[in-house]
């Protein structure tokens, strides 16, 4: 009877998924706050320098990680096509994560050092100049626009708040390293040091 009085009562109904709901991802989200292998940076793990750090913010302005994840399940299929599984440890210092879970372009956890950066400006100015069937589109502009660098500084400070060990020195040297570099040589940058720690453990 005690149930027919909770299923009868869309109410009583709604709480009660709620509760479970929450019981369920407690239990499951919990634990991981404190597994040493989710907390902890893998083995030479650095924050992202000036340059890298503002190609992640145009990688993430021009929408790149709406159509590429960035996280390698733990299955043959992914691991033959694209290397070793993502591990926690690689991402403590993104804010955000960037894994995705919608794939139009290939998963880019592991391109760094894949192609060559002619060959990434190439297929960033027309994509179908390297890979003829691409349906992703130009990013032209990426060659004209130009980094004042003037808020690479203040992001750093951001994220040093939430635990990247950014230096005094990285932060005042952040300006002068990104200052009238070309978006694209930023971008590039970000996307050659994508997932280099654990492809050289393979």
């Amino acid at each position: 009877m005690k149930h027919e009085a909770i299923e009868t009562n869309v109410g009583l109904m709604i709480v009660g998924i709620i509760i479970a709901i929450s019981f369920g991802t407690l239990v499951e989200l919990v634990p991981l706050m404190f597994l040493k292998e989710t907390n902890e940076p893998i083995a030479g793990l650095k924050p992202l320098p000036a340059l890298e750090l503002e190609g992640r913010d145009i990688y993430i302005r021009e929408g790149c990680n709406t159509c590429h994840s960035q996280m390698i399940r733990p299955l043959r299929a992914e691991t033959e096509r694209y290397g070793h599984y993502s591990v926690a440890g690689e991402f403590v210092y993104d804010h955000p994560f960037l894994w995705g879970s919608k794939r139009t372009g290939p998963d880019l956890a592991r391109v760094g050092g894949r192609y060559s950066d002619d060959w990434h400006r190439a297929h960033l100015y027309n994509p179908r100049d390297v890979v003829p069937e691409s349906n992703m589109p130009a990013f032209p502009w990426l060659f004209e626009k130009t980094i004042s660098g003037d808020k690479t500084g203040t992001k750093m400070e951001a994220l040093r708040t939430v635990g990247v060990p950014y230096t005094d020195d990285d932060i005042a040297g952040a300006k002068a390293a990104v200052e009238g570099k070309k978006e694209i040589d930023a971008l590039v940058a970000y996307l050659q040091q994508l997932g280099l720690l654990l492809k050289s453990r393979r």
